[in-house]
């Protein structure tokens, strides 16, 4: 599954991850500025260290999980 991590500094100047399942491929970075710009500039979240106030990266995960059958 694939997600995409937003990355912020809150006031604290702390690093505050927030995370979306299955973002539309391809990422378009334009997209993704503006709308971290948009989440910045209205304070659409907020966190313990108070609000956010820079963007500071943001990247597509993926994760594959592989069982182990146990004998």
């Amino acid at each position: 599954m694939k997600t995409l991590e937003l990355k912020f500094e809150n006031a604290d100047g702390k690093i505050v991850t927030y995370s979306l399942e299955q973002p539309i491929e391809p990422v378009d970075p334009v997209t993704v500025t503006a709308a971290m710009d948009t989440i910045i500039a209205e304070n659409a979240f907020t966190s313990n260290g108070g609000n956010l106030v820079a963007k500071k990266s943001a990247r597509v995960v993926e994760r594959n999980v592989e069982d182990i059958e146990l004998v």
